[in-house]
């Protein structure tokens, strides 16, 4: 199962990385592949949280920050870990579309 999976050092999860178009694909691995999915896509709420407690505790960094250099770095970090919650939330939502076409 892991094979239709890649691990994203970015996002901290695995997503799907199907090398065959999905309607090739037989019923039984879609079933297989979408069990595996909710397993990963069960996760991401935690990631989530843990992305969001660490742009915390930038902002209270930032907050007491007097460095103009420092400051930047900070926002650019926070931006990041935005970037990637909203990715997330993203993959979070693909279980809506690819369970729409194995139930077709």
């Amino acid at each position: 199962m892991k094979e239709h999976f890649a691990f994203d050092q970015r996002l901290g999860i695995q997503i799907p990385e199907l090398v065959i178009e999905w309607d090739e694909i037989s019923r039984e691995m879609q079933e297989d592949i979408l069990f595996y999915w909710e397993k990963i896509r069960g996760t991401i709420p935690d990631r989530i949280k843990e992305l969001e407690a660490q742009i915390n505790r930038k902002q209270a960094q930032l907050s007491d920050e007097n460095d103009f250099g420092r400051s930047c770095e900070l926002n650019s970090e926070i931006a990041e870990l935005a970037s990637i919650i909203n990715d997330l939330w993203l993959w979070y939502r693909v279980d809506q579309n690819i369970s729409g076409k194995i139930h077709q």
